[in-house]
């Protein structure tokens, strides 16, 4: 089953069910966070819940994602209580992309032995037995509800920036019950989209670089993630093609467990507030920076795997500073 939340006439906001070319509206559905509390309130799965509510009016679906009135899956009325998140080193080949970026002129930075001993550890402990802690990954924080733009829509490029790059990865999306338990709805696709000519310069920076908007969706997918994934990461420029690479995500392709990835981020008490939504990117091993691509304004993203119906399009606009200049800064 695969959801959508969008807009209607008058700006009316909807959850629909993604029925081939049709997304017919979940009934008395304005929101996939307050169904899924609803549900978990129920004692019921997601999806069985949303049978028990019935369908209704069907919408074309192409239209509504070229009228851009696709929201993303899953969102918090109060962006401050939406947390995005991520974790790096998780997929077999990530670390050797790493250190491709962090390549100088032949010679790879003495602090990338660093990457290499995170990435040996999720190779070795990364995967434990049910109901056991494993390695710790890479965790970075991108920001709040704020930063994510919808499906379509393009991706700010600050003044600052040094890179616009995409990063084609599934995110996890999660709401927070009233028992303070997390709860999975289901897997999205996501653009990560990082500086990473800023993280270059220095592996430390990459707190810094992750502090960009980002993309998911535009579809949830309810249930289990299949253990192999194969999907397409592609640039255009001006109509063509201007790099594609597949991509892989699934455990099959991974270095962590998903159970490992969600103990991790879920193990802090500051993440389980009732009511609070939670969007976790878990990573990808490919990316275009790594062969030597520089993005630009005008360039659109698109981001696919079959079995999350719809791929996820983004472009890039340079948008204006939104804080004063160094040494403004209102004093009080």
């Amino acid at each position: 089953m695969r959801l959508i939340q969008f807009e209607v006439a008058g700006g009316a906001r909807r959850v629909g069910l993604v029925d081939g070319g049709l997304v017919r509206e979940v009934q008395d559905a304005a929101s996939s966070r307050e169904l899924a509390l609803a549900a978990i309130a129920a004692g019921q799965s997601l999806a069985g819940y949303i049978e028990s509510l019935g369908l209704g009016e069907a919408h074309d679906y192409a239209q509504l994602l070229a009228e851009r009135r696709v929201l993303p899956p899953l969102d918090h009325p109060d962006p401050a209580h939406c947390l995005v998140s991520g974790t790096g080193l998780t997929h077999l080949g990530s670390a050797s992309a790493r250190d491709k970026m962090h390549q100088h002129d032949g010679e790879v930075e003495a602090g990338m032995t660093d990457t290499m001993r995170m990435f040996r550890w999720g190779l070795e402990g990364g995967k434990p037995a049910a109901g056991q802690a494993g390695a710790q990954p890479e965790w970075f924080y991108k920001g709040d509800g704020g930063i994510v733009v919808r499906p379509g829509a393009d991706l700010p490029l600050p003044p600052f920036a040094e890179d616009a790059g995409e990063e084609p990865e599934l995110a996890g999306l999660y709401v927070i019950g009233a028992d303070g338990r997390p709860y999975r709805l289901g897997f999205a696709l996501g653009n990560e989209f990082s500086d990473h000519v800023m993280e270059r310069r220095n592996y430390l920076y990459l707190a810094h670089s992750k502090l960009r908007c980002c993309s998911f969706g535009p579809e949830l997918r309810l249930g289990g993630l299949p253990r192999h994934l194969a999907g397409f990461s592609r640039i255009r420029r001006g109509g063509e093609v201007l790099w594609e690479q597949e991509f892989l995500s699934g455990e099959d392709n991974m270095c962590h467990s998903l159970e490992n990835l969600e103990y991790h981020h879920f193990k802090y008490a500051q993440f389980l507030r009732p009511g609070d939504v939670h969007v976790h990117f878990f990573g990808t091993a490919t990316l275009s920076f790594a062969d030597g691509v520089r993005t630009r304004p005008g360039d659109r993203f698109e981001i696919g795997i079959a079995e999350f119906g719809e791929p996820l399009t983004n472009g890039i606009a340079p948008v204006a500073d939104a804080l004063p200049p160094p040494g403004d800064i209102g004093r009080l």
